[in-house]
């Protein structure tokens, strides 16, 4: 049995045994505790295979019909779901790879990370989270926040 950080047993867990889950309180959690301003999180329509926005915190109002679905391999979010694998930007406002949408920048946010939620390599979503500075996530932060989405998807409904 792997070793789990002490975050998603200690603070998660308790909120995901909620009947109904908040996820409003899911996401704020997670954004407190990785000293965030903004974050989402989206859920796997498996049918039509686009990302659905289940929660967000701290994206401007004007820019949620751009999140609210999000097709696989587009952005932050549909790249890291596409790859199976965190992607980060250390600013985003700076960032001129192609991977974060040009809307992605009205956030004004910079150190910003997106996660895949993948449980036995199965895809349910993604988190993303970021910090209105210049950051780059630590190797610790990214795998506890993949063990954090790991257990997410023990609780959405696929």
């Amino acid at each position: 049995m792997k070793q789990q950080s002490a975050l998603p047993n200690t603070i998660i867990t308790p909120l995901l045994s909620a009947n109904p889950i908040d996820w409003q309180e899911v996401l704020s959690t997670i954004i407190v505790n990785y000293d965030c301003s903004t974050g989402t999180i989206h859920f796997l329509d498996k049918s039509s295979s686009l990302l659905h926005l289940k929660v967000e915190q701290g994206i401007p109002p004007f820019l949620i019909p751009k999140l609210s679905e999000i097709p696989i391999g587009k952005g932050m979010a549909g790249i890291a779901a596409e790859r199976r694998k965190p992607v980060e930007m250390c600013n985003l406002q700076t960032d001129d790879s192609g991977v974060a949408r040009p809307a992605a920048k009205e956030t004004k946010v910079e150190g910003s990370i997106a996660l895949p939620l993948l449980k036995d390599n199965v895809l349910f979503g993604t988190l993303g989270i970021a910090k209105p500075v210049p950051y780059d996530f630590t190797e610790e932060e990214i795998n506890s926040l993949m063990t954090i989405g790991e257990e997410i998807c023990d609780y959405i409904k696929g």
